[in-house]
């Protein structure tokens, strides 16, 4: 039953509008819930035993419990089911069990989400009381307690994530960087490995994320050789910026693996190497090459470079030069995924907003604590991920369909034949 209003649209519980909310939200759950065991019975009534009595019947309700949802808090009443069957093989009592109202719920999931992400985005866990227990109607579940509970569920759920079998998942591309965090890792030099595919479907996807160094291609190497162990096929390319470490270990494990080097990090070093009179110039210079149409035109654009910086400047022209046909691979792909696969940009942009998240929390205590808290971002961030341009190509890329000038010219099944 609703409150009496006073005149400013407050009741004794709070605002009228959030009380309606509540309302609806308890009568609403009260009625799954009875649904729910409703046709648990029924489909248990042939259940009966050698005097014909019904072995499944309902048995009152249980004590009413206060659950924070995200509608705020609502106390609920679950119905409750005196089941007489036996199991046979433990000889113990069967027992109902609501698969909306687990036993001793007392906040919803999508709480027990919000809850650590409020933490990795700022909010000190001892702040959680005072700045949800209005909003939520309770305080039930908000202690700082239930979120160091959490903090440990993360490092299990990271721990799960990087022993999963990869054999069933196919990467066509992938990118590869290491990212700098302001987070306790045990070296001042470490930093964080990632991996981040392509599926056959064009979906992007987080394959990879632990400690290493970046420069060292054994931490790479480490990290290449435990995906490969888990089953997974060697991407069609990777993308990566010029760090000699990975794409050392990419040609140990990944052999066949084609190499794009990130444009990026190319323009940066190569303008770091530039006076800054010269610097706006190249830079146009530069996106001239690879926002080519083709890569004849790049290759036309790149002469063009050199003729223009080659004399006065040939450390900065070399950076290009040294890596040509790294730089212009991603013109053999399809001319809808060049924008995607010609930078890193997927991993960066996601590691922008980790790191203000990381800058707030100042350091999560331990490695393992760290890597869980980078984890859990990225994942949430991961939600947001859009698919590649065209991501119908995607499987062809990987079937060994021929791309020329950006267009598909044989399909899987002309190369089959």
């Amino acid at each position: 039953m609703l409150s009496v209003v006073n005149d400013d649209g407050t009741t004794a519980n709070g605002f009228l509008i959030d009380e309606i909310v509540r309302e609806g939200a308890r009568r609403m759950l009260a009625a799954a819930l009875e649904a729910e065991v409703n046709a648990y019975i029924v489909e248990l009534t042939d259940e009966r035993d050698e005097t014909g009595r019904r072995l499944v019947v309902r048995n009152g309700y249980h004590q009413p419990r206060q659950v924070t949802t995200a509608a705020g808090a609502v106390e609920v009443k679950a119905p409750r089911v005196n089941d007489k069957r036996v199991d046979d093989a433990t000889g113990e009592r069967k027992r109902f069990s609501s698969k909306i109202l687990l036993p001793w719920c007392r906040k919803s999931p999508k709480v027990s989400e919000v809850l650590p992400l409020l933490y990795l985005h700022g909010l000190s866990s001892g702040d959680f009381v005072p700045a949800l227990e209005q909003f939520l109607g309770s305080a039930a579940g908000l202690s700082p307690a239930t979120v160091t509970r959490l903090t440990q569920q993360w490092q299990a759920d990271h721990a799960a994530f990087m022993d999963r079998d990869l054999a069933e998942v196919d990467y066509v591309y992938m990118w590869a960087d290491g990212i700098h965090l302001n987070v306790r890792l045990e070296e001042a030099k470490a930093c964080v490995l990632v991996l981040i595919g392509v599926r056959a479907d064009g979906s992007k996807e987080l394959v990879a994320l632990q400690d290493g160094y970046r420069e060292s291609g054994e931490s790479w190497a480490d990290l290449l050789r435990d995906c490969a162990h888990r089953g997974m096929r060697a991407p069609v390319l990777a993308v990566g910026d010029g760090a000699l470490g990975f794409w050392k270990a990419l040609a140990e494990v990944f052999p066949d693996t084609r190499e794009q080097r990130c444009w990026v990090h190319k323009t940066a070093n190569v303008l770091d190497a530039l006076p800054k009179s010269a610097q706006p110039g190249a830079k146009k210079a530069i996106q001239d090459i690879y926002n080519a149409e083709d890569r004849d035109r790049a290759e036309a654009a790149i002469k063009t470079f050199v003729q223009l910086y080659g004399a006065k400047f040939p450390k900065a022209v070399k950076k290009i030069t040294d890596d040509q046909a790294e730089l212009l691979a991603f013109y053999a792909f399809p001319a809808e995924h060049g924008i995607h696969l010609r930078t890193t940009n997927p991993i960066e942009s996601t590691f922008a907003t980790v790191r203000l998240r990381t800058k707030v929390t100042r350091g999560a205590g331990s490695r393992t604590a760290a890597l869980a808290m980078v984890f859990k971002l990225v994942e949430s961030a991961q939600a947001r991920w859009r698919a590649v341009n065209a991501p119908h190509l995607v499987a062809l890329v990987r079937a060994g369909a021929r791309f020329e000038r950006g267009r598909l010219v044989e399909r899987p099944e002309q190369l089959a034949a």
